[in-house]
């Protein structure tokens, strides 16, 4: 019965560590999960860094080609083109330069696991608490099944000794 005992302990500790290394180990569960979280954060970044990408890709390449484009830039700057007389009329306020929003800088954060010393560690205290509990039911049922008590003989001793 103790190697059955000690069988079943065994089975307990490294039940526990395999539970506990599969949902908060290292690759676990949980950090899976808060990997998958920072992934989608990051994907829905990059996706509005592409959008600010293309929208100035596309200025760039009007600024470039489109002339009506870049008499509207000039005339913002104050150059005037031919033929155009220029008014300035005070009291106005001057129309607001426009910021293109970068983005927000992301920085890695950490994932939370257990360790693998706090499993080991672990599934060593199950196991030793769970043989000591096997142990100490052993030596109950075995104490049950003598009665409960040690057994004396008391009385006189009686000697089997030849008659003269």
């Amino acid at each position: 019965m103790k190697r059955f005992s000690f069988l079943i302990a065994s089975f307990l500790g490294i039940l526990t560590y395999v539970i506990l290394s599969l949902i908060g180990g290292k690759d676990g569960f949980l950090s899976e999960n808060q990997l998958n979280q920072q992934k989608q954060i990051l994907s829905i970044h990059t996706a509005e860094i592409q959008k600010i990408n293309d929208e100035l890709t596309l200025e760039y390449m009007a600024l470039q080609k489109d002339p009506d484009v870049i008499a509207a830039y000039a005339k913002k700057l104050g150059y005037v083109g031919p033929n155009e007389k220029l008014v300035k009329i005070t009291g106005l306020r001057s129309a607001p330069v426009s910021l293109y929003n970068t983005g927000t800088v992301l920085k890695r954060q950490d994932i939370f696991y257990l360790s693998e010393w706090i499993c080991k560690a672990t599934a060593l205290l199950v196991f030793l608490i769970s043989l000591v509990i096997f142990l100490l039911m052993d030596i109950t049922r075995k104490m049950d099944q003598e009665g409960g008590k040690s057994k004396i003989i008391q009385g006189i001793p009686i000697y089997d000794l030849p008659q003269i």
